[in-house]
C-alpha cells in the first residue's frame, strides 16, 4: 500500500513538473497561476503547495529537471553520446520545453527576480557540461576553458533566442555546421 502511495506521489510530482515547465514557457513564470498548472497536469491545486511550498519551489524542481536533463547530456559515456557534440546541442535546442530558458531569462535579468538565483545556477550548470567536454589542449593559446565555456554558451542561447523569436530567419543547420567549423577539434 505505501508503495503505491509514493508512486502516485511521485507521479503527481513529475506531472506537475512537466505542466509547469511547459507554461512558464509558454506563459512566463509570473503570468502562470497554480490553477493553470493544476489543470494541466490534471491534479488538485492543492497539491503544489504540498509538493513544492510554494510557485518558487516549483520553478526549482522544473530547473533543477532541467540541470539534471544537461548534466546527463554530458555525463554520459562516450560510447552512448553523438561522436558530435554539437549534434546533441542542436537537439536539445530544438526541443519545445527549451523555450522556457528563453522565457525565464527574460524575468530573469530583472534586478528583484525571483527567479534570477535559480536560472544562474541553469547557466552554471550548461557552463559546467560545456566544460566537461573541452580539452584544454585544443583551445587556442590564452584561452581558458571557463572562459571558452562562457562565450560558447552566451552563443547558443543567442542562436536559441533567436531561433525561437523568428525561426524563419535562423537556419539552425547552417548554424550548426557554421560551429562545427570554428570550434576546436578538442571538444569531447
Amino acid at each position: 500500500m505505501a508503495t503505491r502511495r509514493i508512486q502516485r506521489t511521485e507521479e503527481s510530482r513529475r506531472l506537475l513538473v512537466t505542466a509547469a515547465a511547459e507554461l512558464f514557457a509558454e506563459k512566463g513564470y509570473r503570468q502562470t497561476s497554480f490553477i493553470d498548472i493544476a489543470d494541466k497536469a490534471g491534479i488538485s491545486r492543492g497539491s503544489i503547495p504540498w509538493h513544492f511550498g510554494n510557485k518558487l519551489g516549483l520553478l526549482e524542481a522544473v530547473i533543477d529537471d532541467q540541470i539534471q536533463v544537461v548534466l546527463t547530456m554530458s555525463a554520459s559515456p562516450a560510447e552512448e553520446r553523438s561522436s558530435d557534440p554539437l549534434d546533441q546541442v542542436m537537439g536539445f535546442i530544438r526541443l519545445p520545453v527549451t523555450r522556457l530558458f528563453i522565457t525565464l531569462l527574460a524575468e530573469a535579468v530583472e534586478g528583484d527576480s525571483p527567479i534570477r538565483e535559480h536560472y544562474a545556477r541553469l547557466h552554471a550548470a550548461l557552463r559546467e557540461a560545456v566544460q566537461a567536454r573541452i580539452s584544454e589542449e585544443a583551445l587556442p593559446a590564452g584561452t581558458v576553458p571557463e572562459a571558452f565555456a562562457v562565450v560558447l554558451v552566451g552563443a547558443l542561447i543567442g542562436v536559441h533566442a533567436q531561433w525561437r523569436v523568428a525561426p524563419e530567419a535562423v537556419d539552425l543547420d547552417a548554424v550548426h555546421a557554421t560551429l562545427r567549423v570554428l570550434l576546436p577539434e578538442g571538444l569531447k
